[in-house]
């Protein structure tokens, strides 16, 4: 039944001077990931041990210094997968493998087993601290609960001190963090604390997790900074979180976090994880990225990562995924795709990136510049335009922007599908680079600066299969031919737009010219390219032309 009266408001924390809304992050945390762990046990199949230990090898390759690779004592395969990363020599000096156990002897003797061998080991233990739990799973008071987190430190460091051989740090979680009373929280670690007697040199793990996302991202927070406040030998302790994204919120709840005083983060490549997943590590180190700080990973090669993930956990990764997707850095919208264009055309290399509707450079991620700007029937004449320059060099003026966009608009509309960069040039060559037009240029000679200081012009051309000589005299060729062709139809037309540019680099390269004649108020465009740059415009004017005198042609006919 859909009846929201049956949920109350969660209760937020009163922390009216509460600090951390002031503070701004300035430096990454430190990161553990919880892929091989908790990400793994969300899999509908779980990853076979080759599977882990690709995942193993791009979590290292990454930069992860802490990364939980499973929870030994709960199945054989996760036993034999800790034990195969330590015979085998797999990790390396400088990362440190977490596992994690219940608070039961039986399971902590059972993990401690699993890496015997091991350099230096994260012993993760927990309990279930939450009212929920306390009263209706396990039918337990506050005394009852705190004892098995009390016994199970104990275990844990009788079983430490007969290994001494590996470098241990002991973390305790009382799971479902959120939806514990803070004191209680707090009452239960500091009785941990007491068992393990962590210093400054020598610090404990407190990790807090957001089990289930429970309430607003600032609730989180103000329970973060409660809890820094009231815990025993705060300068001993590193308070990690977890959250999870059941209200969409992960990775948000634990950027407040940090701000309100805590040092470590744990979560999973993309937010893989229980229900509607794990924080996105890789969402919160590039959000970092984004304001200049170091993320402390390396996330260089995206598609990689994706790749990888994708095959291990045999999840998808949505195209609008935050940095990850392949959508991410993709704009429709015309007016999106002119300002980016803008933009774009004048970054300089090196300096401050300021480019609108991208907030990250694309390329950072290993991705190209090629997808950015992507045409449909929602793009405009910036989408076009970027599309030629970017992929076939093309420098379209403002105005042929505008004209040529509707013809690529068209074909949007009718097809109702995306318009590939290879449609948008077979459209722009049959509209303005056809070899059909009636009117052509056969050969031509020009003198300069003559008596009167102007251009001479003499051409043949082919005129709907006719022969014609044309002669004329202007300010320049252009000038002169179009005199020329205006004496031999007895057509009136003017020169509106011109552009040109080279297509290409050094001396060899073609020349592109672009030309827009207007007769009464009509306008014809015409383009050409050639290794010479007179010959180039002297055809761009030939092709705009040609349309001209055949609607000439046509009206007489008529």
């Amino acid at each position: 039944m859909y009846d929201h009266r049956k949920y109350v408001p969660f209760q937020p924390v009163a922390l009216p001077d509460r600090t951390w809304p002031d503070k701004v992050i300035t430096q990454a945390p430190r990161w553990c990931s919880v892929d091989l762990r908790d990400g793994n046990q969300a899999l509908i199949e779980p990853m076979s041990v080759m599977q882990k230990k690709v995942m193993f090898d791009l979590l290292v390759e990454v930069g992860f210094k802490e990364i939980e690779i499973g929870f030994p004592a709960a199945s054989q395969p996760d036993f034999d997968f800790v034990r195969s990363l330590v015979v085998e020599n797999r990790i390396p000096d400088d990362v440190t493998v977490q596992v994690l156990t219940q608070a039961r002897p039986e399971l902590i003797q059972r993990t401690f087993e699993s890496l015997k061998g091991v350099k230096k080991a994260i012993l993760h233990v927990y309990n279930s601290t939450s009212v929920v739990q306390r009263e209706k799973v396990f039918k337990m008071d506050k005394a009852g609960i705190k004892a098995i987190a009390v016994n199970g430190a104990r275990e844990v460091r009788r079983c430490a001190e007969l290994a001494p051989e590996t470098d241990w740090t002991f973390q305790y979680s009382p799971e479902s963090f959120t939806g514990t009373e803070p004191e209680f929280a707090v009452e239960v670690c500091n009785a941990v604390a007491e068992v393990w007697q962590p210093t400054p040199q020598k610090k404990v793990i407190f990790n807090l997790p957001s089990t289930v996302e429970m309430a607003t991202p600032n609730v989180y927070a103000d329970q973060i900074e409660w809890f820094c406040r009231h815990v025993n030998k705060r300068d001993s302790v590193v308070v990690s979180l977890h959250t999870h994204n059941d209200r969409g919120c992960a990775v948000a709840a634990a950027e407040l976090a940090v701000m309100a005083g805590a040092d470590r983060v744990e979560g999973t490549l993309l937010g893989n994880g229980e229900r509607t997943g794990n924080m996105d590590i890789v969402v919160m180190a590039m959000n970092l990225y984004s304001q200049g700080i170091n993320p402390e990973l390396d996330l260089r090669d995206m598609d990689k990562i994706v790749s990888v993930v994708k095959s291990c956990t045999a999840i998808d990764v949505h195209p609008r995924q935050p940095y990850s997707g392949d959508l991410v850095f993709t704009a429709f919208s015309g007016s999106h795709q002119d300002a980016i264009k803008k933009c774009l055309d004048i970054y300089e290399e090196g300096s401050t990136w300021e480019i609108a509707y991208l907030p990250i450079d694309p390329r950072d991620l290993g991705r190209t510049y090629q997808d950015v700007i992507r045409v449909n029937s929602q793009s405009g004449k910036g989408g076009v335009a970027y599309v030629l320059a970017s992929k076939f060099g093309f420098q379209l003026p403002r105005w042929l922007q505008i004209e040529f966009s509707r013809v690529v608009q068209k074909r949007a509309e009718d097809t109702g599908q995306e318009i590939s960069p290879d449609t948008i040039w077979s459209l722009f060559r049959e509209h303005y680079l056809s070899e059909g037009q009636p009117v052509r240029l056969d050969s031509f000679s020009m003198q300069r600066a003559n008596e009167n200081g102007r251009e001479s012009f003499a051409a043949g051309i082919r005129c709907f299969e006719e022969y014609l000589e044309v002669k004329g005299e202007g300010d320049g060729v252009l000038d002169a031919f179009v005199e020329a062709l205006k004496q031999a139809t007895g057509v009136d037309f003017e020169i509106m737009e011109y552009g040109e540019h080279a297509l290409g680099q050094g001396a060899d390269a073609e020349a592109v010219t672009y030309i827009q004649l207007k007769c009464d108020a009509t306008r014809y465009t015409g383009v050409a390219i050639s290794r010479d740059i007179v010959s180039s415009s002297l055809n761009a004017l030939l092709r705009a032309a040609s349309q001209l005198i055949s609607e000439s042609q046509a009206r007489r006919v008529a």
